[in-house]
């Protein structure tokens, strides 16, 4: 018997005309999803804050 499977709902952190980030609470972690377009990348916890760090440090090159 197969199991339904609930949608999940987004929780929207940051969003513009053409990228959003959200996150969901999957399997006791959170995962982190950055859609770019057509792209979309899912980071865990421990990956977002890198992912955090590396673009705040790109925003300070002019």
């Amino acid at each position: 018997m197969s199991q339904r499977v609930e949608p999940v709902e987004p929780n929207v952190i940051a969003e513009t005309e053409n990228f959003v980030v959200w996150y969901s609470e999957e399997d006791e972690d959170v995962v982190y999803h950055i859609e770019l377009g057509g792209i979309t990348l899912h980071v865990s916890s421990e990956e977002w804050d890198e992912f955090v760090v590396l673009v705040k440090s790109a925003d300070l090159v002019d």
